[in-house]
């Protein structure tokens, strides 16, 4: 485990202890629920870049498309529509 991740499973076990009213004997259950807890919000996480997010977007044909220019202007749209 690197250090970050101690730190930050640690912090909210204890914070799951407190919330609980400090019980004797449930500090497995708080380590594992933090734990959990942790890599639940890992797999959320994009890469640095965005390119990892940017591949599920396309392939599930939810990117919005990206002008080589600037977007049409809102008056340029309006004139379209009314066509």
């Amino acid at each position: 485990m690197s250090h970050t991740k101690d730190a930050w499973v640690s912090q909210r076990a204890y914070s799951l202890w407190e919330s609980e009213g400090r019980p004797e004997g449930r500090g497995e259950s708080h380590w594992a629920q933090a734990l959990k807890e942790f890599e639940q919000l890992e797999l959320t996480k994009a890469s640095p870049d965005g390119n990892d997010l940017i591949a599920k977007l396309k392939a599930a044909g939810r990117l919005m498309r990206v002008y080589d220019e600037a977007p049409p202007a809102e008056d340029d749209l309006q004139l379209k529509a009314a066509r």
